[in-house]
Formats: C-alpha cells, sequence, structure tokens
C-alpha cells in the first residue's frame, strides 16, 4: 500500500474562453525564456551585447522544436502512420513528444546560421546557453508530468508518481517519476556547467559539450527505468544507445579541443568592446551641464594655484631680502 505519492493532475489542459492553454507547451514556452535570459547574461558577462543570445533564439528555437518532433515522429512512426493511427497527429506537438536529441541537432543548425548573420562563433554561443539549456529542459519536461506520460516502473517509494489515465494503453498505478528525476538531474547539470566553466574557463564549444556529456550520463539511467514502448537493440532502448554515442562524442570533442584550441576566446562578438566605450563616452557627454561647468572652474582654479604660489614665494623672498638689509645696517650702526 502506498501512503504517499505525486498526484498527477487530472487534465492537462484549462480552457481560457475558447482557447486551450496546455502544460505541455506552457512548460516549452517557459523553459525557452529562462534559457534565453541566462544565455544573455551569460553571454554579456563573456563581452558580448545585449540582445544577441535572442536574435539568434530566433534561429534556433523553431529549428529545435521542428528537429525534436522529427526524431520523436521518425523513432516512433508507430504511433502515426501504423493502422489505425491518424498521420495528422504527427504535427500535434502540444500533444506531446519531442527527442532532445533531433531538438539539439537541428536547433545547433538554426543557430550556425544566426550565429553566421552576426558574424559570431558558434562555440562561443554554444557556451554561454549550455546551462540555459538544461534549465530549459528541466522546466520542460514538466510538461510530461501535464500529460502522464514516459514514466517508469512500477513502485511505492513515497514519491512515486500516481498515473490516473488509462488512454493509449496506461496502466493506473504508482510509477517512478523519471520526469522528476531527469528535471532534477539537468538542474544538477546546469550547476555543472555553471561551475567548470568558472573554475577552468572553459572555452571554444567546451561547455556545451561538458553539457552534452553530463546530460547523457543521466539520461542513460533514465531511460533504462522507463517502461513505454521503445525500440530495442540488443536488449537496449534506443535512446540508451544514442545517449552512449554521443557521450562518446562529448567527451572526445572536449579531450581534442583542449589540445588544439586551449583557453577561452578573448573576443566573441566583434565590435561589442567599441559599443562599451561609445556608451561610455555618449554618458560623459549627457553629463549635466552645472557638472560640468562646477568640474571646470575646479581645473581652472587647480591652474591658477601654482601661479599665486609662485607670486607668495616672490612676495616673501623680498621680504626676506628686506629684513636682511635691515640687519646689515643695524649691525654696522653697532
Amino acid at each position: 500500500m502506498t501512503l504517499a505519492f505525486i498526484p498527477s493532475p487530472s487534465h492537462g489542459v484549462v480552457y481560457l474562453g475558447p482557447i486551450p492553454l496546455r502544460g505541455y507547451a506552457f512548460c516549452i514556452i517557459i523553459g525557452v525564456f529562462v534559457a534565453v535570459w541566462l544565455g544573455n547574461k551569460r553571454w554579456i558577462a563573456r563581452g558580448g551585447r545585449s540582445g544577441t543570445v535572442a536574435d539568434i533564439s530566433v534561429w534556433a528555437v523553431p529549428f529545435g522544436l521542428v528537429g525534436g518532433r522529427l526524431y520523436h515522429v521518425i523513432t516512433d512512426y508507430e504511433l502515426y502512420f501504423s493502422e489505425g493511427r491518424d498521420w495528422v497527429d504527427a504535427f500535434k506537438i502540444w500533444e506531446g513528444g519531442l527527442g532532445i536529441w533531433g531538438a539539439i541537432a537541428l536547433g545547433a543548425v538554426g543557430a550556425w546560421i544566426g550565429c553566421r548573420r552576426r558574424g559570431i562563433p558558434l562555440p562561443a554561443y554554444a557556451d554561454a546557453i549550455a546551462p540555459g539549456i538544461a534549465v530549459a529542459q528541466a522546466i520542460g519536461r514538466w510538461g510530461n508530468w501535464f500529460n502522464q506520460e514516459l514514466y517508469g516502473k512500477p513502485t511505492d517509494l513515497p514519491w512515486a508518481l500516481k498515473i490516473t489515465s488509462s488512454a493509449d494503453g496506461r496502466v493506473p498505478g504508482t510509477y517512478h517519476p523519471t520526469f522528476l528525476y531527469e528535471s532534477l538531474w539537468c538542474i544538477g547539470v546546469a550547476l555543472l556547467v555553471i561551475w567548470a566553466d568558472r573554475r577552468f574557463k572553459l572555452g571554444h564549444g567546451r561547455a556545451f559539450a561538458l553539457y552534452v556529456a553530463a546530460y547523457c550520463v543521466g539520461r542513460f539511467w533514465i531511460e533504462y527505468m522507463r517502461v513505454d514502448d521503445a525500440h530495442h537493440i540488443l536488449g537496449l532502448r534506443l535512446n540508451d544507445w544514442t545517449a552512449m554515442g554521443v557521450f562518446l562524442l562529448a567527451v572526445i570533442y572536449i579531450v581534442i579541443s583542449t589540445k588544439i584550441r586551449p583557453g577561452r576566446e578573448a573576443v566573441v562578438e566583434p565590435g561589442a568592446g567599441d559599443d562599451a566605450d561609445a556608451d561610455a563616452e555618449d554618458k560623459r557627454d549627457d553629463a549635466d551641464p552645472q557638472d560640468k561647468a562646477e568640474g571646470e572652474a575646479g581645473a581652472e582654479s587647480k591652474e591658477k594655484e601654482p601661479a599665486a604660489s609662485e607670486d607668495e614665494a616672490e612676495e616673501q623672498t623680498d621680504k626676506d631680502e628686506a629684513n636682511g638689509e635691515s640687519g646689515t645696517t643695524k649691525a654696522g650702526k653697532s
């Protein structure tokens, strides 16, 4: 008997009049905004312009959504193209179904286009946005909770997830909340990348590669716990093999990149430093006229001070000479 559990929402959509607000889509939107916000802060800290991350995200996000959906549809094609299924459902992204591998791959293509248009190196942009992507995944995983999907094996642990829906072959009961495990893991990955980036000054795409490698480690064991239908190869789910392959590629990239291009990029966005100098000059030009007048008056007074000191010195010399002559006269008289 399970004494405590995580309840599932009774439904994953709320209607605001005729407009449906779906929990899955809402989580993805929030995740995107957080990723752009955090990426922008990191980009500015590395010497880039404010707003550049958002401009490039206009390319990266749509490409990522298309890539994530394509990966899901291709690897689970039987859900949309088998007998009794409606292929139109493949376009219903709001109902769930995004593959992170496809989202990262095609999202990188969109980011490359945006970076190329701005004259920015893609690896530098990827390093800045990497922790934000992990946080976005952590938030996006709660969309699975709204849809009561992608849970793990049955369990009676106090943090078990209670599934109440029986649609699409679900069996009501309590299961491992793999959505929660992955959400917490992604938060940990984001913190790891931020720490490692500050500690080792990661550059040339190595912060992004660390995010990929760390995520793959967690995805491997979390994927192994899931009970939803999936293609298996040699006893392992397809996503387990994908996680292992991508992990190796990320580690190899870190090793080779460190040897070929050590350190971090000195300039991540051409002209960003010039803009900062221009802003500082504008602030000086826009200073209060009264403050500028007082400053100029102060400068003039400082210039006059040495002259005044010279006049005083000459007067003192004349007095000393007069006193000397007076003393000599008195001495002669005595």
